[in-house]
């Protein structure tokens, strides 16, 4: 079972080189269901996997120019205080209770991305789409959220992120994908932090999941400029919901 769970953790790191997102969104169910870990344990060993991954992936983006540096780390610094914070509050809420909402934020997420405007129209045939920070209040207030998210439900955060740069912030997909990967490193470190304190972590299958994560961070990172910001939003949005489906099935005790 361990070889299947590391080879599915490749596509923990190809999610979130590609999409900016959706690693927490795998890696949870894998620690949970496929390695068997405890629930609260299996949310901070996602964080510690989606943070180095996700710092990972950035490399190739920012290479490419693709990440907006100002909003990610005035949004990220945010969203580590508010994922310290959440991922204290963590240690009183059951673990089928942060299960649950984890996967009720993933179906609201979805639809927000299936039925959301397109990135900003360009300004002339063949040229870029136009870039504009997010306002500084609203990045920190979003951020704040999005951290609090984070740190009790063990979620990167970029299936929040990614939606929230392209549905309110004006950002090309592209761009919120790479800008993405820079606050969820950002925000899943502070939220593992606010979890250590009462959790123990089996570290040497986090590193073998993060290691396989990484591997895959890299191939999603040269695929990602290679495919239109459109498909990669749908792709996305239906990626997240099946999913949510799979997690809330299992809480159910369907299979």
């Amino acid at each position: 079972m361990i070889a299947v769970a590391l080879s599915l953790s490749v596509l923990i790191g190809i999610s979130l080189g590609l999409l900016g997102g959706g690693g927490s969104i795998l890696t949870l169910p894998i620690l949970t269901y496929a390695i068997g870990m405890e629930t609260k344990a299996a949310i901070a060993a996602s964080l510690f996997v989606v943070a180095v991954t996700s710092g990972v992936g950035a490399i190739a983006h920012a290479r490419a120019g693709r990440i907006r540096w100002r909003t990610g780390l005035l949004f990220g610094a945010a969203g580590m205080v508010g994922a310290f914070i959440g991922g204290r509050v963590a240690a009183y809420i059951p673990g089928g209770v942060l299960m649950i909402a984890f996967a009720a934020m993933m179906v609201a997420t979805a639809i927000a991305m299936l039925r959301g405007r397109r990135a900003p129209a360009r300004s002339g045939p063949g040229a870029p789409p136009p870039i504009q920070d997010l306002p500084f209040g609203k990045v920190l207030i979003e951020g704040a959220v999005v951290g609090v998210v984070t740190g009790i439900v063990g979620a990167g955060g970029g299936f929040l992120v990614v939606p929230a740069l392209v549905l309110l912030g004006g950002l090309s997909m592209e761009l919120a994908i790479g800008t993405s990967l820079v606050v969820i490193s950002m925000k899943s470190f502070a939220g593992l932090a606010g979890h250590l304190g009462h959790v123990d972590i089996d570290w040497p299958i986090t590193l073998a999941v993060t290691g396989a994560a990484v591997v895959g961070s890299v191939l999603g990172g040269r695929l990602a400029g290679k495919i239109p910001g459109d498909v990669l939003r749908r792709g996305f949005g239906w990626f997240v919901l099946v999913m949510a489906a799979f997690v809330l099935s299992k809480q159910a005790g369907l299979f």
